[in-house]
């Protein structure tokens, strides 16, 4: 019979250093990533205006490919320009 003592149970592996695009982060790993606090991201969670989330009952995970993306349409060429600079310019 398997032991279900959840002390005895492994750690969840970090997943902040995997390359896999599908890879979920906790909450903390993703605000690690992105170089925030947790506490903006629960902001933005519950405001708009952050990187897409993974809701699994309470759990909230985020997958890395939707942190790159956030950070992709969010990058600027300067503080006035509204938009991402296009492949052209």
């Amino acid at each position: 019979m398997r032991d279900r003592n959840p002390a005895k149970a492994k750690p969840m592996q970090a997943l902040s250093n995997s390359t896999d695009p599908d890879a979920l982060f906790m909450e903390a790993e993703a605000a690690n990533f992105l170089n925030l606090s947790i506490r903006t991201l629960q902001s933005w969670r519950v405001k708009g205006g952050g990187p897409l989330f993974v809701r699994a009952g309470r759990a909230v995970r985020y997958r890395r490919r939707d942190l790159l993306a956030w950070m992709d349409s969010n990058t600027r060429d300067s503080t006035s320009a509204t938009k991402a600079p296009g492949p052209d310019q």
